[in-house]
């Protein structure tokens, strides 16, 4: 089984395409969502199989969010980048209400399986590489489970493909900030255990301190 968590928030979250690089780092919200989480994998931990890895995009806001959730499960974090964010060439860090306003921006949201980001990554290409690190990681820790934090577009990918729809159809499903999915994968396909399970809101005082802010 594959527990897919996303990134909790940053500065950038919903106002802006991933940035090239590491990207923005957790802001405060996004860390108590990050723990929110944990807490929920933690909560259901006894009725997993045997959970005994965590996995992580390369990019800050997951690596952040895997040390959180893998600190929770007394595990350490691995690196894999095939669980990146979609390569989005030139528009990367673009504002999406200008993006959204471009006649190409019609093609991401209706016909997705035909769209390469200008000087980017196709969003085919960004679905078959995570399905195949997805996929991979069941293979490698067949009858236990683990778990893979990653973002938005590669979980809805995976779930998907998973429930069996068409990629061009994958942007009805929602994939929150650290919310949490479970995919189950057996000789007989893939099951979707569970998805979007998201952390309460945070409550007005209780946020950590904010994470600087990108640089580029």
């Amino acid at each position: 089984m594959v527990v897919l968590v996303r990134h909790g928030v940053t500065p950038t979250t919903g106002r802006e395409l991933p940035e090239a690089g590491p990207g923005p780092a957790l802001t405060g919200t996004g860390r108590s969502q990050a723990q929110a989480a944990a807490e929920h994998i933690c909560a259901w931990r006894p009725s997993l199989p045997a959970l005994e890895a965590v996995y992580a995009s390369p990019m800050l806001r997951a690596a952040e969010t895997a040390g959180i959730v893998a600190g929770a499960l007394g595990l350490s974090v691995t690196t894999e980048g095939d669980l990146a964010d979609c390569d989005t060439g030139e528009w990367a860090g673009g504002d999406l209400r200008q993006l959204s306003r471009k006649p190409e921006w019609q093609e991401v949201v209706r016909h997705p399986s035909g769209f390469r980001f200008p000087g980017g990554e196709t969003m085919a290409g960004m679905s078959s590489r995570v399905l195949g690190a997805v996929r991979g990681l069941a293979a490698r820790h067949a009858g236990q489970a683990v778990v893979a934090v990653s973002h938005a577009d590669p979980i809805k990918a995976v779930l998907a493909d998973a429930l069996g729809m068409h990629l061009d159809l994958f942007q009805r499903v929602v994939v929150s900030p650290a919310s949490v999915s479970a995919v189950s994968y057996t000789p007989e396909g893939p099951t979707v255990m569970f998805a979007n399970w998201s952390p309460p809101p945070t409550p007005p005082g209780k946020r950590g301190p904010s994470a600087p802010r990108s640089q580029s």
